[in-house]
């Protein structure tokens, strides 16, 4: 019983989980209208992935992949997020096999993608390979194929802004002289962005969406620097866009 009620109350507090196609499958608000999506394997999976913002998500609900599943990775950029154990690589096979995925993202071994905390989702997206690469590679043992690219000479305020904020899904606002105007949820980013003045750069752990990069654009912010950059946002010639991983101490 006591789970029932975590489940409403979470429900409440994040937002209600869709239906999709004629099988009904779990899906997050924001499934069809997004570009890319997250494919994971159950309801609980969802749930847990809105807790950290991911809205764009659908569940496979077993190890037979529906039609709806099979035209949606056809439509758009489909990253499969998956257990990291045998159910798992069961899963990725029939993936392999049945769809046209882009990307494969795994748990830590012996972990469930219900159990993560955001830190480590977030971790595990970033870590995700394209299909082409995970074909020559065992199921069970995916890896990162990070390509090294230059650091970026960043001030010390945006460096003590990115330790402090590792792990908590919040941003800080700077201005030009790198003082913090705001400390807040990211989920309240873009709709707070619109709201406030002398925003210089943004710092937070999270997703760099193109939503908040034409927010920025429209206030002239210079610079953002992020957990990540998502696939889909497009090159901005306004707004440099960098992730913790490019900023080195100048």
């Amino acid at each position: 019983m006591d789970e029932v009620f975590k489940e409403v109350s979470d429900t409440l507090k994040i937002g209600k989980v869709e239906k999709y196609g004629p099988d009904e499958l779990p899906a997050g608000p924001e499934l069809e209208k997004a570009k890319e999506i997250i494919l994971v394997e159950g309801r609980a999976d969802i749930i847990n992935l809105m807790r950290c913002g991911l809205l764009n998500t659908v569940a496979l609900e077993g190890a037979k992949v529906a039609e709806s599943i099979k035209t949606l990775c056809k439509e758009k950029e489909a990253t499969a997020l998956l257990d990291g154990d045998r159910g798992g690589d069961l899963i990725f096979k029939e993936l392999l096999q049945v769809t046209d995925i882009k990307y494969i993202a795994r748990a830590p071994r012996g972990k469930e993608v219900e159990e993560l905390n955001c830190k480590e989702i977030f971790d595990a997206l970033e870590a995700r390979i394209p299909i082409k690469e995970a074909v020559s590679m065992k199921p069970e043992t995916p890896k990162s194929l990070k390509r090294e690219k230059p650091k970026v000479e960043m001030p010390k305020e945006i460096l003590e802004a990115m330790k402090s904020l590792e792990g908590t899904l919040e941003a800080v606002l700077l201005n030009e002289r790198f003082e913090q105007i705001e400390r807040l949820p990211v989920s309240q980013l873009a709709e707070k962005l619109q709201q406030v003045e002398g925003v210089d750069t943004i710092v937070f752990d999270g997703i760099i969406t193109q939503r908040v990069v034409d927010v920025a654009s429209e206030k002239n912010i210079k610079r953002i620097v992020a957990s990540r950059v998502s696939d889909a946002v497009k090159p901005s010639l306004t707004v440099e866009l960098m992730t913790f991983a490019e900023v080195a101490p100048s």
